[in-house]
């Protein structure tokens, strides 16, 4: 094996090994914060299934139940509607944040913090988060359709 080739295995290697972990903690942050956390966990883990057992195990019932869901998600032309129109309004929620829309909220206070007139969080990186996120359920809404849905 040529120092290239293995110089190439390494990188690739060790780029899923980065990655994989990126997706993960950052999946773990976005669970609290806004955005597709669960998605970028799973999707940290199905990288690190290439190189680990326990990933493995941990990704296989996932998957199985995430492609049951997907299957009943788009069995009925309504359904696949209504997630189109909830994906629609996190995108518009998305250029609320940003700040795009301005948006006033009336003041008010919740154990002690007060909220208004500003939105909590708002700012690029919470409106950015929402888009990408809609962005995604769009996708999956039509990789769903096109490999789970019946033909008519």
């Amino acid at each position: 094996m040529s120092l290239g080739s293995r110089l190439g295995w390494w990188f690739k290697h060790t780029g899923i090994e980065i990655a994989g972990w990126t997706l993960v903690v950052v999946g773990i942050a976005a669970l609290v914060l806004p955005g597709p956390g669960l998605l970028m966990m799973f999707a940290g883990l199905a990288l690190l299934s290439q190189h680990y057992t326990w990933a493995q195990k941990l990704v296989e019932p996932i998957e199985i139940r995430a492609k049951q869901a997907a299957a009943e998600g788009v069995k009925t032309w309504p359904r696949v509607f209504f997630s189109s129109l909830v994906a629609l309004w996190v995108f518009i929620c998305g250029f609320i944040w940003w700040g795009a829309i301005k948006v006033t909220i009336p003041e008010f206070s919740i154990l002690g913090y007060d909220f208004g007139p500003e939105l909590p969080f708002a700012g690029w990186a919470t409106g950015l988060s929402l888009i990408i996120s809609a962005f995604i359920a769009w996708g999956l809404i039509i990789y769903s359709v096109k490999h789970f849905r019946d033909p008519v």
